[in-house]
């Protein structure tokens, strides 16, 4: 009798450097930015900027930023992604094979195939672990999970899971994990600071190619141009985590964090926020980044370190950042809701032919 389970779950996310040393960053940011959907420029451009200034530059300054957050396991990003992986796996049984990737780095995503491949799993989920779709990311991987499967010759039956911004139960899983924190925190503003992207990777994401970055109200317009618009979806990630946080619209706003280069990135800048939100009279400031699901150096470092200084050097009294979800059960439930209910739906649709 054959006992392997049905259904292979690959969950992915970024990656993270080996380790916080120079060496290692600098192997990773190669890997990561020379992705054409990542630096979104000419070939020769692209192997220019990152050649000759990025990595002379940015590596020792990156390395000695992860520093600061590494801890005893490794790289949060990696402890709190195997943790939820282990968390996920538990709650979908025996009847179900889950591995974690990286999209750079490892654990890579050929080898979270080959694993699944051993296991012996009659078909094959693939979960990017990023709220909002983005080609950078979301379309980064599913090519790199195609690619892999042609290398190897054998492409199982495969579903790629979408953005999942607006699921209830990932936005009940937040505010199950911070809500008595950010109570407790008596915040006089609440800002959702989500990842920045590139102007021009917004307009390619538009079909109609008129309508994104349009106007300053394009994101609320409903319509086919918003239905992979990262953008669009960020607010949308915030109204409904205001909603089920119980927020007050008008204390409340987003921004985005952590460009790089020099060309024009969606606005407004969580930096060039804060000394706004002074001259408000904010004092208590809290921090949601919500295009994140594990804690990382975005958040750990650029939110918790950074932008924790900066607020107290322009009169800022306090600044809370909002834990990710991380590994916790309550959002490793959601998650396997979410599997459960596709494989429900595909099982039923085969069902169905066979009938």
């Amino acid at each position: 009798m054959d006992t392997s389970p049905s259904t292979g779950v690959m969950l992915v996310n970024l990656g993270t450097p080996a380790a916080p040393e120079t060496a290692p960053v600098r192997r990773y940011l190669r890997q990561f930015l020379s992705d054409f959907r990542v630096l979104t420029l000419p070939a020769p451009l692209r192997w220019s900027l990152l050649n000759l200034v990025i990595l002379p530059t940015r590596s020792a300054r990156s390395a000695a930023a992860y520093k600061k957050i590494w801890g005893p396991a490794g790289s949060p990003l990696l402890v709190h992604s195997r943790a939820l992986a282990r968390a996920v796996a538990e709650e979908l049984g025996d009847a179900y094979h889950v591995e974690l990737a990286m999209r750079y780095g490892e654990p890579s995503i050929q080898q979270g195939l080959d694993a699944l491949a051993a296991a012996g799993v009659g078909r094959l989920l693939v979960l990017p672990l990023f709220p909002q779709y983005a080609a950078a990311v979301t379309a980064s991987i599913s090519a790199e999970v195609f690619t892999q499967l042609n290398r190897s010759g054998d492409i199982p039956p495969l579903e790629i899971l979408g953005a999942f911004f607006d699921e209830p139960d990932f936005l009940e899983s937040w505010r199950e994990i911070s809500g008595p924190s950010l109570d407790a925190f008596r915040a006089d503003h609440v800002l959702f600071s989500f990842h920045g992207l590139p102007e021009d990777q917004i307009r390619a994401s538009d079909p109609t190619k008129r309508h994104c970055l349009g106007s300053e109200t394009c994101c609320e317009a409903p319509g086919q141009s918003l239905r992979r618009c990262y953008r669009a979806q960020c607010y949308a990630t915030a109204r409904g985590l205001g909603e089920a946080l119980g927020l007050d619209g008008s204390h409340t706003s987003v921004s985005f964090q952590s460009r790089l280069g020099r060309q024009p990135w969606i606005q407004p800048y969580t930096d060039g926020v804060l000394p706004e939100l002074a001259t408000r009279g904010v004092k208590r400031l809290a921090v949601f980044c919500p295009s994140f699901v594990a804690d990382c150096l975005e958040t750990l470092e650029e939110i918790g370190i950074q932008l924790r200084q900066r607020w107290a050097e322009i009169g800022g009294e306090a600044l809370w950042v909002a834990p990710c979800p991380n590994g916790d059960p309550r959002f490793a439930k959601a998650v396997a809701g979410w599997i459960q209910r596709r494989a429900h739906t595909d099982a039923e649709g085969r069902a169905g032919l066979r009938s």
